[in-house]
């Protein structure tokens, strides 16, 4: 994992992966709401890079003394590479940084591999949204506390 290098997002790092969005990552975040995420104060964001290459991204968005995990998102290529873990592990260093309580999420139930890196930070299911994605699959609302 140390041949992968974590920064702060810059506007700058999302209009170089902006065409590729949909194709290269997933389509189930529009980047017009990233874009407006990274000018939002509460929201901070990460990369990930192998080189100059964007090769994941991950961010969160502070309310009070808590947060919500807004994704973890890396390239299709370099899925299973352990990106998403560094992406985590470097978020939650963020997130004791700013001496925050409680980390909320919401994962699709059917998204096995996220879940279980869920579960490899901390992070407990404390309930379920029905019916919360488009084709009608629930949510799992997942919380690490630090209390």
């Amino acid at each position: 994992m140390n041949k992968f290098q974590i920064s702060a997002m810059t506007l700058e790092d999302f209009e170089n992966i902006q065409d590729i969005f949909t194709s290269d990552f997933d389509s189930f975040w529009n980047p017009s709401i990233l874009k407006q995420e990274l000018l939002c104060d509460n929201s901070h964001f990460i990369v990930a890079k192998n080189e100059d290459e964007i090769i994941g991204f991950a961010g969160f968005k502070v309310l009070l003394e808590d947060a919500d995990l807004m994704n973890i998102v890396v390239k299709k290529s370099y899925r299973n590479q352990g990106v998403g873990s560094l992406l985590l592990k470097n978020l939650m260093d963020l997130f004791f940084s700013f001496s925050l309580v409680s980390l909320y999420l919401e994962v699709n139930e059917n998204n096995l591999p996220a879940i279980h890196l869920y579960q490899k930070f901390g992070f407990k299911k404390i309930d379920v949204r029905k019916n919360y994605y488009p084709n009608h699959q629930n949510a799992i609302i997942m919380c690490f506390s630090t209390k």
